[in-house]
């Protein structure tokens, strides 16, 4: 894609300025082709060096990235507040949206009569010096991990997932420094890995989670860290089995020089059965995040590991946020302590996996391999994204272009089944066919 946006600027600030501010408005979107150095550097007449020196802080930063011979480009989700129609167009009207990979908000538990009890016996407002986790959430917690094999060293709460792995990266690396991610992998991690500046090395995954050969290539690389999705890996719906992760263990044993940290968003969703690797290196974190199960605004996950990285990670947020919201903390006890949320969430896990596992089948009967053990994803491996996400888009279906979630990998598209209905999926398999093997056009005829 040309650049229309005039990027300006006579210094390396200004010129990382500008591009920022054409991202920010939308001007330059996701994926638009930035100028070479020497081009953009004799446009604005100043020297190869300045320009050179504002891509690199736009890398950095995570704004950019540079792939080869295709040159620099806006990454798919820069770190920086962009208009809302740039970054979330409306879908053509008629088309089922299958790209957002989203849970089903129909099988979410309701909040509403928790949040009433709470505001009967929540009690007298809480002050700063009381503040912190909860010792009952902490107690139930413990209970809930312990059951699913995981060590409860020391314990904390953050702000989701997403927020609780950030905090387990800055509590031991420094920008430049290599982390092993998992390719594909989530797009949201890959874009936080550029916004930290850290240096993504990408390791190979199958329906068993990562590859033993690729962990143990991105350690003979120097990754400094490894982050393993446990269970309903986006984009792949693979979940680490018991020998694999006996495999990592192994291979991960007594490395002091690693902090692993593993990724269990899906939790109570995922009616696999959870293979942890917490403590098999002296540096780790496990983090668990209730979002899934129970809805995207409860913004509160678990964040369990060894006891110095804890300390850092509670320490980090005692001199910013402070705390998690005791009244979200209080939220969560009750959704756990109801039998009826209970049976909701396994409810929802064994829906997702009748969806998942009939798609699955229904392409398979079109002779086309799709991947999705867990989750609430399929993925499905494609010669040609571009071809095959704007075909299913001609027939009425949207799906996401595994570009996203891809350093090395080869191309696939990702299919979310939460939004689907039974009833929807020959229907869909019969298109994904199809956009894999178009018709041939017609020869010439005497």
């Amino acid at each position: 894609m040309a650049v229309r946006y005039q990027i300006t600027g006579g210094t390396a600030a200004e010129i990382s300025a500008s591009v920022e501010s054409g991202i920010r408005t939308g001007a330059l979107p996701s994926d638009t082709a930035l100028p070479s150095v020497r081009t953009l550097a004799a446009t604005l007449a100043v020297s190869p060096a300045t320009v050179a020196r504002a891509y690199q802080e736009l890398r950095q930063r995570g704004l950019v990235a540079t792939a080869g011979r295709h040159g620099t480009r806006v990454r798919p989700r820069p770190p920086v507040a962009t208009r809302r129609s740039a970054r979330y167009p409306a879908p053509a009207p008629g088309v089922r949206d299958l790209s957002r990979g989203q849970p089903d908000l129909r099988l979410l538990p309701p909040l509403g009569r928790h949040l009433a009890r709470l505001a009967d016996e929540v009690g007298p407002p809480t002050g700063y010096a009381k503040a912190g986790v909860l010792p009952e959430l902490a107690e139930a917690a413990r209970r809930r991990l312990t059951a699913d094999g995981v060590p409860v060293d020391g314990l904390t709460v953050t702000g989701g997932a997403l927020d609780g792995i950030e905090r387990l990266l800055a509590a031991h690396l420094r920008p430049g420094d290599p982390v092993a991610v998992e390719d594909p992998g989530w797009a949201n991690l890959l874009d936080l890995v550029a916004a930290l500046g850290l240096r993504p090395v990408a390791v190979p995954v199958d329906d068993d989670g990562p590859t033993e050969a690729g962990v143990r290539d991105a350690l003979a690389l120097g990754a400094r860290a490894l982050i393993v999705t446990s269970r309903a890996q986006n984009p792949t719906g693979a979940a680490v089995s018991a020998d694999r992760a006996q495999a990592l263990r192994t291979l991960l044993a007594g490395r002091s020089d690693l902090l692993l940290i593993e990724d269990d968003h899906a939790a109570e969703l995922a009616p696999l059965p959870l293979h942890p690797l917490a403590g098999a290196t002296p540096s780790w974190g496990f983090v668990r995040s209730v979002s899934k199960p129970y809805g995207p605004d409860l913004r509160l996950a678990l964040l369990t590991g060894d006891e110095t990285t804890v300390a850092r990670v509670a320490g980090r947020m005692s001199v910013g946020p402070g705390w998690v919201s005791t009244l979200l903390q209080r939220l969560v006890l009750a959704l756990w302590a109801d039998p009826s949320t209970t049976e909701l969430v396994a409810g929802a896990g064994e829906n997702y996996q009748r969806r998942r596992t009939a798609l699955i089948a229904a392409l398979a009967g079109h002779d086309v391999i799709a991947h999705g053990r867990s989750g609430i994803n399929v993925w499905l491996p494609v010669p040609d994204e571009t071809g095959v996400v704007t075909a299913l888009r001609d027939a009425g279906w949207a799906v996401a272009p595994g570009a996203l979630f891809r350093l090395g990998a080869p191309p696939g598209v990702r299919l979310t089944v939460s939004p689907l209905d039974d009833a929807e999926i020959p229907a869909l398999a019969e298109a994904v066919a199809r956009a894999l093997r178009p018709a041939r056009p017609a020869g010439f005829t005497a």
